[in-house]
């Protein structure tokens, strides 16, 4: 190995480091104060070594009924994105057979707007339907959030399907649904898995919609860091220790299918 290339592999490794080193940090002390009690999280300088107590993760069950909490979310962001691949694959692959790219655009510029000019016309919409405090409003309003992001990231892995196989297919007396469901879905497979996992992600740690359109039934586990938080004071171990909880699922998910999201994302983005 060259000069060259160690200086270059230096320069990579310590680039890494610098950019992953602030998101590590950052868990870590989340984690971290989760186990320490009020006046330890309040110490200035900041302690490393000290006695860990359970007690915030004692407090997040029993006092803000947080199991609930995670079985709404469950319900909810699973919900969604089942909807949301349902609805968002064909709209997807009709987008990218027929080129439809002004489409994509709109859908784009709608992902883009910010959630909360969504939430007044939802929140009288469903007061008059009566579905605030209910896991279908709660549904619908995720929607808004993953069926823009479902249908681009497909449309990009249809368009790297092979139109070839399709029309072979068809030659052999396939139906357009019956090529679609049997040849097109199984190719962008990955892509599907791509958008069913950030779908889930997203819609997991959605807050505003959560916070105005849901209640005391339906309540989902971001509202639990919220409510650590009071006009009196702030608590910072029962934040760390609800953060940590919502954290984990997705953390766990995300390391067992890692590799499915970088070959899906890097799948969608090639093009001939």
């Amino acid at each position: 190995m060259n000069k060259k290339k160690i200086i270059l592999r230096i320069l990579f490794y310590i680039g890494l480091v610098i950019i992953v080193l602030p998101t590590v940090f950052v868990f870590y002390w989340m984690v971290l104060s989760s186990f320490k009690n009020q006046v330890q999280n309040l110490s200035y300088p900041p302690l490393f070594i000290f006695k860990p107590t359970l007690e915030n993760y004692t407090a997040v069950f029993k006092q803000q009924n947080f199991g609930k909490y995670l079985f709404n979310s469950f319900v909810v962001a699973t919900g969604s994105t089942f909807i949301s691949l349902l609805v968002g694959i064909p709209a997807a692959y009709s987008i990218s057979r027929f080129k439809m790219k002004r489409t994509i655009f709109v859908l784009t510029v709608a992902r883009m707007i910010p959630f909360i000019s969504y939430l007044i016309p939802w929140y009288i919409l469903f007061t008059k339907l009566k579905l605030v405090d209910t896991y279908l409003g709660l549904t619908l309003s995720h929607i808004i959030i993953n069926l823009p992001l479902v249908i681009i990231l497909m449309s990009s892995f249809f368009d790297d399907v092979p139109v070839e196989l399709e029309e072979a297919a068809t030659v052999d007396g396939a139906s357009a649904f019956r090529t679609f469901l049997e040849i097109s879905v199984p190719i962008a497979a990955n892509g599907i898995i791509t958008s069913a996992i950030l779908s889930f992600i997203f819609s997991w740690n959605q807050f505003l919609f959560s916070l105005i359109l849901s209640g005391p039934k339906t309540k989902t586990v971001p509202i639990a860091v919220f409510n650590f938080m009071s006009y009196e004071m702030i608590n910072w171990g029962g934040i760390m220790a609800a953060a940590t909880l919502i954290a984990l699922p997705v953390l766990i998910l995300t390391l067992f299918i890692h590799r499915y999201i970088v070959k899906g994302l890097t799948m969608g983005a090639l093009k001939e």
